[in-house]
């Protein structure tokens, strides 16, 4: 896929480019079922940030932000965020569904 503000190619599962940050495309597909999952392709610890800015659409370094901010203001950031990565699935047992095989 293709950025249609500066034409750079975006990664297969990339929502927003990242040449210029423009969102790729109208997000997800409407009949795609998504969960909040921990994304471990993109994870800087955890993968709790990337895994609620999946499920949310928005970009990483912002919900990265979101979460500092709310940990540093609060203190009820760093609970949370132990408790999601304890709670939450992890997406490395999860097929994509490009990957199923094709039935005839």
């Amino acid at each position: 896929m293709f950025c249609t503000k500066c034409g750079n190619e975006i990664s297969g599962d990339g929502r927003f480019c990242p040449q210029c940050g423009s969102p790729a495309g109208a997000g997800p597909v409407a009949n795609e079922y998504q969960r909040l999952m921990l994304d471990k392709r993109r994870k800087k610890i955890a993968g709790v940030c990337a895994g609620f800015a999946r499920y949310f659409g928005m970009d990483l370094t912002l919900m990265r932000v979101i979460w500092l901010a709310t940990a540093i203001c609060t203190g009820v950031g760093f609970l949370v965020y132990l408790a999601a990565w304890i709670v939450l699935p992890s997406d490395e047992d999860v097929i994509p569904a490009q990957q199923f095989p094709q039935q005839n």
